[in-house]
């Protein structure tokens, strides 16, 4: 099939799909700048990011302040999230009977794009396998699996923007052997033909969803039966593709370079966004993002990247910890130049206290502040590109920044069942320790020092009364206090009355 065939199978796309302009690009393997549009949806300019939720929302920061102190286009919505009670009951989520119920039930902003998934990202490998027709999930309270009937049937009834097919990928696998990549290929089809066929049945009066069709992290060969029946029987069904291995973009079919790309290989730096994005990628989840949140680190960069110093060899951080005693002074912002409200109202001693006394405040300010920086961080990016200096700004940026994000020095907000592996939820011990503790005879005995008392020190009781005690009884007169309570009441007088 030719790129003008796909193109024009692609121009007939009903209205209410997606609508993904390429503003620029220079090769199949190159950074792109495009724009991603949704009737009555904010658009995405690309490359560009979306907010990675946690049941429903982003991390430490609520719908009020996402509205108000947040700049974020898009979201990404894991089904997992919501289907704890399947199949003994039904989810709450699914007894919500509105219009665009999943929207509603997360209070996600009517002008924000809605991206739904079976899985997180990135997802914890589930010892549930994946069979023909059902996938291996991590609910609260546990793992199970959904059919692919059942994804469809979800999607149909919560009504997101966009849904990203199911895809048949062994998480956690080290190594997976050829058979093995067959059947994810077979899978994968059956599923987004499932998903296909669910969107033919709706009604004129149901909303419709775009969908993104995954492409596998394993080579063409090993998937090109998938690909054919892709671009023969389905690529004019699909709005776009869901990226699992950036570093096989070489791989991708000429006839899918127009639609939008979503990747799901999870980056763990700035570095490693950019290697993406000069492969030509559009839309990132970025996970690190609420990983540094957690961490108590507040990001640290810019690009293009400042003029380096010829005389220094050292590179700068990324990030900035705030765990950090030498902040417990400091009235800067946390960011020098950063205009989020994290930064123009509060300063880094305020940040500094609010973690060493475990204030969810705390948070909310450093993720307000973290995605201030990525979004300016992206903004740069497409004025490079747009300017032709990508390349040179990235050499720059690598030369000028340390290639990975600050260590985690502190405890730490209250962590998730999803932030563990699946090895670790099989442990005994807790996954978040005791707030508060009783202290030992020795740490007793060196606070008391610390205030001045010392142990067994304490002047003994007396029975007696000291003599100062008695102090202002001397001269005073007894008084009746009967006779003053039986006094006539009109005989008091104010002295304001006697003067009159």
């Amino acid at each position: 099939m030719s790129i003008e065939a796909s193109v024009t199978k692609l121009d007939q796309l009903p209205q209410e799909m997606l609508e993904f302009t390429l503003l620029k690009t220079t090769g199949a393997l190159a950074p792109r700048l495009g724009r991603l549009s949704l009737a009555g949806r904010k658009s995405i300019l690309t490359p560009g990011f979306i907010g990675n939720t946690s049941r429903g929302v982003l991390p430490h920061v609520s719908q009020d302040t996402f509205r108000k102190s947040l700049n974020v286009n898009g979201v990404y919505v894991a089904l997992e999230d919501f289907v704890e009670k399947h199949p003994q009951k039904t989810p709450p989520i699914f007894s919500y009977d509105v219009p665009e119920p999943l929207r509603k039930f997360i209070t996600l902003p009517q002008d924000t794009l809605l991206i739904l998934g079976a899985r997180r990202n990135p997802p914890i490998h589930s010892p549930v396998p994946n069979t023909n027709t059902e996938v291996g999930l991590l609910t609260s309270v546990g793992f199970r699996s959904i059919s692919s009937e059942y994804y469809a049937a979800a999607v149909r009834k919560l009504q997101p923007d966009i849904v990203v097919g199911l895809a048949d990928i062994p998480f956690g696998q080290e190594s997976v052997g050829i058979k093995r990549k067959d059947k994810m290929s077979d899978r994968t089809e059956n599923w987004l033909r499932d998903i296909i066929a669910k969107k033919s049945t709706l009604d004129e009066e149901e909303k419709g969803w775009s969908i993104f069709a995954p492409i596998l992290p394993i080579d063409r060969d090993l998937q090109s039966w998938y690909l054919e029946h892709l671009l023969e029987d389905m690529v004019d069904k699909i709005s776009g593709i869901a990226i699992y291995d950036t570093y096989l973009l070489d791989d991708l079919p000429d006839q899918l370079h127009h639609l939008p790309r979503l990747s799901f290989h999870a980056p763990a730096s700035p570095h490693e966004l950019l290697r993406q994005i000069g492969l030509g990628m559009d839309i990132f989840i970025v996970p690190f993002l609420a990983d540094a949140t957690d961490a108590g680190i507040v990001l640290d960069f810019t690009f293009p990247a400042p003029s380096k110093d010829e005389a220094s060899s050292t590179r700068k951080s990324l990030g900035i910890d705030m765990w950090s005693e030498a902040h417990a002074i400091s009235v800067t912002p946390l960011s020098e130049g950063c205009t989020c409200y994290a930064c123009t109202k509060h300063h880094r001693a305020y940040l500094q206290h609010l973690l060493a006394a475990k204030e969810m405040l705390g948070w909310v300010l450093i993720q307000i502040h973290n995605h201030a920086i990525l979004e300016a961080f992206f903004t740069g990016i497409r004025a490079s590109i747009d300017a032709g200096t990508f390349a040179a700004d990235v050499a720059s940026f690598e030369a000028y920044y340390e290639p990975a994000l600050p260590e985690k020095t502190g405890q730490g907000p209250r962590v998730r069942g999803y932030q563990f592996k699946s090895e670790e939820h099989s442990k005994k011990e807790k996954k978040n320790p005791r707030p508060f503790r009783k202290f030992g005879e020795q740490e007793i005995a060196t606070l008391r020092a610390a205030h001045g008392q010392q142990s067994n020190m304490k002047p003994q009781m007396r029975d007696v009364i000291d003599d100062e005690a008695l102090l202002g009884l001397v001269d005073m007169e007894y008084s009746d206090t009967n006779a003053d309570v039986a006094a006539p009441i009109e005989n008091l007088k104010l002295e304001d009355d006697a003067k009159a």
